[in-house]
């Protein structure tokens, strides 16, 4: 019988923190495990509370075989009024499950491996839509809040370089402290004036809202090499989404619960507009016209909770970080 053991989420952030490139190459690994056909990534699941209550909770079952070997499941609450308490919106824990035997062996503390996951897709879009180069002029993030914190965090961490960052939230709390955030970590041109126009402008630009429907619409318009980071996935309209490259994590996960793709599959009735996916562009497999924007939108699949999870819990067990809880399981013999 397998140990079962538990990872803090201390324990996770230190791992986690001292290596963000790690992150992105395990990110990295699992697109390209999904590209080859070595992962099980089912619909995600939602409990909801009322139709009125944005409050809900998500699990993301999964399973991926390549080196990562693993099975588990996400789950994932969101509740919106925790912002106003001062705590954060999500909390979450990983399962992980053993591929021969099913036996769960690991409940992992999960915000913070979720939220990593998201920041590392993200940088990893935007290094490979940039043309492997961690230089461009401006990044604007459209959406202040913890999402948003991670992503330039990651971004930072993995030795990006920016001369002007842009903030547009009508939040003024939540501008301001991630525009403290930015000034203690990174020296460049700071802008939270709120300017939508400039936010449109810049070279990356990452939705990071909590929007429902879109808001981005034409006479609005993004740049021709542009690379947008759609990130929360319903604030472009689908006028916008039709006039660029689309990539995504995954084209018929995305294309679904009226993401702004989904919204411009429904106005043609077809997927012309589709590009391919991230792990095409980094298999060579398709061609990049840079004479429009460039839209990575990730849905977020729970294959990469699971490649991250998995690389936290073994480093957790090498350094002593986890938790053996003795007798978990009732029973140990059949008879």
């Amino acid at each position: 019988m397998a140990d079962f053991r538990v990872v803090r989420g201390s324990s996770i952030k230190t791992i986690l923190s001292e290596n963000p490139q790690r992150s992105i190459d395990m990110i990295e690994a699992a697109y390209l495990a999904h590209h080859d056909g070595e992962t099980i990534n089912p619909d995600s699941y939602f409990l909801k509370f009322s139709a009125k209550s944005p409050n809900r909770i998500i699990a993301l079952p999964a399973s991926i075989n390549a080196d990562i070997n693993v099975s588990g499941i996400k789950w994932i609450a969101s509740f919106p009024e925790n912002i106003k308490n001062g705590i954060p919106r999500a909390s979450a824990v990983l399962v992980l499950n053993d591929q021969s035997t099913g036996y769960p062996f690991a409940l992992l503390e999960a915000s913070f491996i979720s939220s990593s996951r998201t920041a590392a897709s993200a940088v990893l879009a935007a290094y490979w839509l940039n043309e492997r180069n961690k230089k461009v002029d401006s990044l604007a993030f459209v959406g202040a809040g913890v999402i948003a914190r991670n992503i330039f965090d990651m971004f930072i961490a993995t030795g990006w370089d920016f001369e002007r960052i842009i903030i547009k939230d009508f939040d003024k709390t939540s501008s301001h402290a991630f525009s403290e955030h930015i000034a203690k970590s990174h020296v460049c041109e700071l802008d939270s004036s709120c300017d939508v126009n400039k936010a449109l402008n810049a070279d990356i630009l990452v939705f990071a809202t909590n929007a429902a429907t879109p808001h981005i619409s034409p006479p609005h318009k993004f740049l021709p090499n542009q690379i947008i980071l759609n990130i929360s996935l319903r604030d472009i309209s689908p006028d916008l989404i039709l006039n660029a490259v689309n990539l995504f994590d995954d084209v018929d996960h995305c294309l679904k619960a009226n993401t702004s793709p989904h919204l411009a599959e429904q106005s043609i009735g077809n997927r012309s507009f589709v590009t391919g996916t991230l792990a095409n562009l980094i298999r060579n497999e398709i061609t990049i016209d840079r004479s429009l924007p460039l839209i990575f939108s990730p849905f977020g699949m729970g294959i990469l909770d699971l490649a991250l999870g998995k690389y936290v819990f073994d480093e957790a067990c090498s350094r002593g970080l986890s938790i053996l809880i003795t007798d978990f399981f009732a029973e140990n013999e059949r008879w």
